[in-house]
């Protein structure tokens, strides 16, 4: 019985170790910027190098996403934009872009990480207007170019957290038609998700009242949050209201920025990331095109 037990305790730990191995392994993403010629505007910054420690990035001036593409095999066509908080200063680009893009991934969603401009940060050039346009720019630069990347539109979503999901509200409710006129094409193409992420969003961008078109909503925080806490029960009551979906999960304790629970005590926590791939799989945003 003794040999059983140790036995089954080997086979966990390597288990374990081997998820660690993954998640925090090289990966072979790469960077994609959102303007070839840097953004409009401020094309002379765009060469300004980015500033980054432990884990954050801060200093952007030529906008991205940074692709992170499922395993051989693996890809069902789904995808999302994922955009890190930081209060609009810094981005939390690890636990609120790596390892949540890595966790989808496995998932086999095709993942890109939007490096935003930073209008609170320290001697900033930028505006909120600024940080609007890369949000709106990444959406519609990962639809004309889903083909490339063997994406189905219909199953593009965009995820936030904290700032970053106020990035996520500027672009899901609103009305997010291309201009067939523009010059760049990437213009031309829509903006819109199809479904939203929100993981302890801030409240900016959150509108008076949802629309009926508007994507359905994963929603996700802990009622201890101060600040990030009240929007998403907002949003709930909203959405009952307009009648579209949404899925909402409060947890009792976690306060703010608990990222992808990798870090947490809670159980409750810990687990809420298969509560999100439980929501993505039963909604069909998982389901390969035959």
């Amino acid at each position: 019985m003794l040999m059983r037990s140790a036995s089954l305790s080997a086979v966990l730990c390597s288990l374990v170790l081997t998820f660690c191995i993954n998640l925090y392994a090289q990966d072979s993403s790469f960077v994609v910027p959102l303007w070839k010629n840097g953004a409009p505007g401020f094309e002379s910054r765009k060469d300004e190098p980015e500033q980054a420690k432990e884990w954050w990035v801060k200093n952007v001036n030529n906008p991205s996403l940074t692709v992170f593409l499922p395993p051989k095999g693996k890809a069902n066509g789904s995808a999302v934009v994922i955009c890190p908080g930081g209060g609009h200063r810094a981005l939390g680009f690890n636990g609120e872009g790596r390892d949540p893009a890595k966790f989808l991934n496995t998932l086999g969603v095709t993942c890109f990480v939007l490096k935003y401009r930073l209008f609170r940060e320290e001697n900033s050039p930028y505006s909120m207007e600024n940080a609007k346009q890369d949000g709106f720019r990444a959406m519609r630069l990962v639809h004309s170019r889903a083909r490339e990347w063997d994406i189905d539109t219909a199953r593009l979503g965009i995820m936030g957290f904290s700032a970053g999901g106020e990035m996520v509200s500027w672009v899901a409710y609103d009305e997010g038609k291309g201009d067939p006129s523009a010059k760049d094409t990437v213009d031309r193409s829509s903006s819109k998700p199809s479904f939203q992420i929100l993981v302890y969003p801030g409240p900016l961008g959150i509108p008076g009242s949802i629309r009926p078109d508007a994507p359905p909503a994963f929603l996700v925080a802990a009622n201890d949050d101060t600040c990030c806490s009240a929007p998403i029960v907002d949003l709930l009551q909203k959405y009952r209201a307009a009648k579209v979906p949404v899925e909402i999960h409060l947890y009792a304790r976690g306060d703010h920025a608990f990222n992808m629970g990798y870090r947490a005590t809670l159980s409750s926590i810990k687990a809420w990331p298969q509560r999100l791939a439980e929501w993505l799989q039963d909604n069909g945003w998982l389901t390969k095109k035959k």
